[in-house]
């Protein structure tokens, strides 16, 4: 203090912390000209001295007056050395920014007037204060005190200039700093952030660009504030970023997608938008270099789809074929386990069309990599499953066609065919929903005669014989009325003069053999009338049950259907379809004559004309004799045991009848043991 007396007057020292402003002005002015007159004669210890005493006797004060003295002291000191400032800004500017945090608000902002005052005078050189003036910065403009507030807004505008005309400001020493304030919630600190990276990022030799992934979850946290003010900047702000990124050749895209893939999950609107309209941008310009993220990329695109929100939907859906069109050797990078894991997840997706958009997106790997694809087929294969139980019907043919083309090969068709059953016998409600699309899509897309085939091998040995009973039923009535197993029905038609047409129903009657009505309807089908009336002759009273009865009403009103018009035309000649008579008028007598098939096949048989019968051809219906029918087909005489008899000699394709009849009796025998066993366990409880 002494050394300070003896270069500053104890009147001016006095007046500095003088409860006046007007007395600490002039004060002020008087510190100003003896700094100046110091400089001039380039006594620095004595300049050194008034500093330190301005810093500790007043600055530090516990008296508010002399801290308020000792900030524009400073500041008057500064513009006294002028030029010379910037070697003397150590001892300057820490006690000015320690002020910025005084529990008095008129001393932060004397605090903000002398930081002002400095910067006028040094310009550039405080750059390397910039942190810290930032930081004291950022909590001023939260500031309770409104002058306070406008001085440290002015103090800013200042700092930016300086900032923006200077080559000494180190972004990568800011960079830090920002991407810790940008966590802050409070309005007011993030227009003050937004504000100054706007101004960073309009500074040519300021790569504002290359730190975006710094900042950028803080701006899109930006987009879902309170304030429509704080939205609209940190959006244009955003915007202005992108365009940068569409015009630069050099992007850091990988880190950046990671941000973007969060955000488009926000519960906010606007912000889940503008994430999704980045994430195009970035699969459209970066391509190639997101093959790492396309997993987490896929996994924020396919919720989006299905978005309540049109734009969204919209933009989500242009990414993800943007995405899909990328071809991509799994060999650069492309995780395809990664891939496959988002889409089974999405299957479970409450929105159809995000499970439609996984399920393509399967399908779609499946035809490009199906190696790579099938290596991870137990990961996804038990929910490929699942999805057919689905309330949508596309979502179930597209799983099915990706079945199917997995099924292309034999170990995986065994697979599938073996799974499907276990599905429909633990949830029969699956069965009778979806059964037929299933059946009839799989046929159509891996060949009729082999699915059905496959299952009824399956069925033959299926332990559950009641499920068993249905699965046949079930499938007996697709084989007989849908279009897409036409082909299947004619080769069945020609079961007694073609050797595949043989071998596909002894194959279908091993497992047709669980329903009596669905070996009856195949025998129809495949014309063995002689067999069919002997099916019939064999039930005992334990079959005729309400249903069987239930089963046999449906097939009497087939039987009226474009499907059997061939057996209907046969009528016409009752002399030559002998057997298809008695079995239809075995069929007749089992119906309860009030019931509706009663009438209808009654009806039907009254118009079977008289005229064509015999004597010779009755008596051998009525003995019984399995070989006594003679049907004509293409100039050679069949019996129904299926010898063919030709003019050229004999051609041995016979089906041994006695031994089917044995085996669906069997059958029907296991099934009467366990309705008896079943209606025992029942009593027992």
């Amino acid at each position: 203090m002494a050394d300070t007396v003896s270069v500053i007057p104890t009147s001016v020292l006095r007046n500095l912390s003088d409860k006046l402003y007007e007395k600490r002005k002039n004060a002020a002015l008087e510190v100003e000209g003896i700094v100046k007159q110091l400089a001039s004669s380039g006594d620095h210890e004595k300049i050194s001295a008034v500093i330190n005493s301005l810093t500790t006797e007043f600055t530090y004060s516990p008296q508010a007056n002399h801290r308020k003295g000792g900030l524009i002291g400073l500041a008057a000191a500064t513009v006294g050395l002028t030029y010379e400032a910037a070697q003397y800004l150590e001892q300057i500017v820490p006690p000015v920014l320690k002020s910025f945090s005084d529990q008095d608000n008129r001393v932060r902002y004397y605090a903000c007037e002398a930081l002002y005052n400095i910067a006028k005078v040094v310009r550039g050189d405080f750059i390397i204060f910039f942190n810290q003036i930032f930081d004291a910065l950022c909590k001023l403009s939260t500031d309770s005190d409104a002058n306070v507030q406008s001085a440290a807004h002015l103090l800013d505008r200042l700092v930016k200039d300086i900032v923006t005309e200077s080559d000494q400001f180190s972004i990568e020493e800011f960079i830090p700093l920002l991407r810790e304030r940008m966590n802050v919630l409070n309005p007011y600190v993030r227009q003050f952030l937004v504000g100054w990276i706007t101004v960073l990022d309009s500074v040519p030799d300021i790569d504002m660009l290359g730190f975006l992934p710094d900042f950028l979850d803080g701006l899109f946290n930006m987009l879902s504030d309170s304030s429509h003010e704080i939205r609209q900047q940190a959006d244009s702000a955003l915007s202005e970023f992108l365009q940068e990124i569409k015009n630069s050749p050099s992007v850091d895209y990988c880190r950046m997608a990671k941000i973007l893939v969060q955000r488009a999950a926000s519960p906010d609107e606007f912000t889940r938008l503008t994430a999704i309209t980045w994430i195009y941008e970035f699969v459209k310009l970066g391509g190639d270099q997101l093959v790492p993220y396309y997993a987490d990329i896929l996994g924020a695109i396919l919720p989006c789809i299905s978005d309540k929100e049109e734009k969204i939907r919209v933009v989500a859906r242009e990414t993800n074929e943007e995405l899909r069109a990328i071809k991509v050797d799994p060999a650069e990078a492309y995780n395809m386990g990664a891939i496959l894991s988002i889409a089974r997840r999405q299957l479970g997706s409450e929105w159809e069309a995000t499970r439609i958009e996984a399920l393509h997106w399967i399908s779609a790997l499946l035809n490009r990599h199906r190696t790579e694809v099938l290596s991870f087929l137990n990961d996804i294969f038990d929910t490929l499953l699942k999805a057919l139980s689905d309330s949508s019907d596309e979502v179930v043919l597209l799983v099915l066609d990706i079945h199917a083309c997995i099924a292309q090969d034999p170990l995986h068709f065994r697979q599938l065919v073996v799974f499907l059953v276990h599905n429909f016998r633990v949830d029969h409600n699956l069965l009778e929903r979806r059964g037929a699309l299933i059946i009839r899509r799989l046929c159509v897309l891996l060949d009729a005669e082999r699915v059905y085939r496959e299952l009824s091998t399956i069925l033959e040995g299926e332990a559950d014989l009641d499920f068993a009973c249905i699965m046949v039923q079930a499938l007996n009535l697709i084989l007989l009325t849908s279009s897409e197993l036409s082909d299947l029905r004619k080769l069945l038609k020609q079961s007694l003069v073609n050797a595949a047409g043989k071998d596909l129903f002894v194959s279908l009657y091993a497992s047709w053999c669980h329903s009596t009505m669905a070996i009856i309807s195949l025998c129809l089908l495949a014309q063995t009338y002689q067999h069919a009336s002997a099916v019939i002759q064999s039930l005992v009273e334990e079959d005729i049950n309400v249903k069987f009865l239930v089963q046999l009403d449906k097939l009497i009103r087939l039987l009226e259907t474009p499907i059997f018009a061939y057996l209907r035309l046969q009528l016409l000649e009752p002399g030559r379809y002998i057997w298809l008579l008695k079995a239809l008028y075995g069929l007749l007598m089992l119906l309860p004559q009030q019931s509706a098939a009663f009438k209808i096949l009654q009806t039907r048989l009254k118009t079977v004309p008289s005229y064509s019968f015999n004597g010779d051809q009755l008596n051998r219906a009525s003995s019984g004799n399995p070989h006594s029918q003679i049907l004509h087909h293409s100039g050679s005489q069949i019996t129904e045991d299926g010898d063919i008899n030709q003019e050229n000699g004999n051609l041995q394709n016979g089906i041994n009848f006695a031994s089917r009849l044995q085996q669906f009796e069997q059958m029907q025998q296991q099934h009467r043991m366990s309705q008896v066993q079943s209606r025992n366990s029942s009593t027992s409880l």
